[in-house]
């Protein structure tokens, strides 16, 4: 592949992704048939808190317009996380994902199915809560049930399918693009909310600075411990092979203190959304919606332990599934290499999954840290939601994975350059 196709390659790449990115922003715009939508503003204006706001930033914006993509690709999220937990503790699961290729395709098309099972009764649950806030639906009844579950579930399955697209023919991880792009998106609205609350005194000029000042150091924070590595060494030893001396070179295992990357906080805040979602789209005086909903907003100790506890459960358990200490320790005694003062083998994987834990354990800190500081400001202030934690960490978190992707696809092309030139140049 000559260096014209890589290139046209790539950017055929990037403009299919911002194309799907487009078409789905697009229909965050589409509103639900049958909603009022001045009855639909005076609702969402009191009840941007607790889970019901960071539903509203994963599915960029929708929740707020109760557009067809109202439930995002949230579903999608549980079903996977159910899967990926079967995969941990169930037989059948784990012999699935020993089957290879053949495996992954049955994996994935479980997933899916659970995708649209979760959709059909979240869908449900959502058109039931509308029916119950008065003057809300403009024709209460079975065929607006049936209608605003046949919608979302067709918006859920289509935005699957986007993020498949974007994984395969795009650049970057398709879903948690989908996330990022609708988080973006709706940062401009929220810095123009938090300087309207500044100019009419809601808040504070100092502490609009303190915020925006918390904002860039949070960033910075993250791109530093995103980059961080802990390299072991491993060294090859020298083998002779006739009158020559082969090997005798030394390299490294790079482990990042933050192997899960994003993927924590987006399971977290999936596995709270899916208990709760009904009770805060139900804006009802029901007394136990009330409770429920009190317990699950920014501030509450009970929110704060549950997301925590999250955090931390899946950046451990992602990267247990991710990265295997044993067999990195078999693969480097296949080929001759070993860790300096380390026994080959048993040993190995041993010193490898101590290392690991401990990259772990302050990984799983840094990103209960990140997700959990800004939380308290958004509990006791009227800042905008996504200038939390999790949405920042979510942009910064892709956008290095994606820019890493695009400089790995350049430097492939470059080096299939180079060494055809030196081929040929013989």
């Amino acid at each position: 592949m000559s260096e014209t196709s890589q290139t046209n390659d790539l950017r055929n790449r990037i403009l299919f992704t911002v194309a799907i990115l487009a078409i789905y922003r697009l229909g965050t715009f589409v509103p639900l048939p049958g909603i009022d939508p001045e009855q639909l503003q005076v609702m969402m204006e009191g009840n941007q808190k607790g889970l019901l706001g960071m539903f509203n930033v994963f599915a960029g914006g929708a929740v707020s317009r109760m557009a067809i993509f109202a439930l995002g690709i949230m579903p999608y999220i549980s079903s996977s996380i159910i899967v990926q937990l079967l995969t941990g503790v169930t037989e059948y699961f784990k012999n699935l994902k020993s089957q290879g290729e053949i495996g992954r395709q049955k994996i994935t098309q479980i997933t899916r199915y659970g995708t649209v099972l979760l959709a059909t009764v979240q869908g449900y649950g959502l058109a039931v809560g509308l029916e119950s806030s008065a003057d809300l639906v403009i024709n209460p009844g079975v065929f607006f049930k049936i209608s605003t579950v046949t919608t979302i579930v067709a918006g859920t399955i289509f935005l699957m399918w986007l993020g498949e697209q974007i994984t395969q023919r795009g650049i970057g991880n398709g879903i948690s693009l989908i996330i990022f792009s609708g988080i973006v998106a709706e940062i401009p609205r929220a810095l123009v909310t938090t300087f309207e609350l500044g100019r009419t005194g809601a808040i504070s000029t100092i502490m609009i600075i303190f915020i925006f000042v918390l904002l860039v150091l949070t960033i910075l924070f993250i791109v530093f411990m995103e980059r961080a590595l802990r390299k072991i060494l491993i060294t090859y030893p020298k083998r002779q092979m006739g009158n020559k001396m082969y090997g005798g070179e030394s390299s490294h295992l790079p482990l990042k203190i933050n192997s899960a990357g994003v993927i924590p906080a987006i399971f977290a805040s999936a596995l709270l959304l899916l208990p709760v979602t009904f009770s805060n789209f139900n804006v009802s005086q029901n007394e136990t919606f009330l409770n429920i909903s009190s317990y699950f907003s920014q501030g509450q100790p009970l929110y704060m332990i549950l997301y925590a506890s999250g955090i931390i459960f899946f950046t451990f358990f992602y990267t247990s599934i991710t990265f295997n200490p044993n067999e990195t320790a078999e693969n480097l005694r296949k080929y001759g290499g070993f860790i300096p003062g380390i026994r080959p083998g048993e040993s190995t994987a041993i010193y490898i999954d101590t290392i690991l834990t401990r990259l772990t354990t302050i990984g799983a800190l840094y990103l209960t840290l990140v997700c959990l500081m800004p939380e308290f400001l958004i509990a006791n202030y009227p800042i905008p939601f996504y200038l939390g934690g999790a949405s920042v960490l979510i942009v910064v978190v892709v956008a290095i994975d994606t820019v890493t992707q695009v400089q790995t696809r350049m430097m492939s092309s470059q080096y299939e350059q180079l060494i055809k030139k030196t081929k040929f140049g013989r």
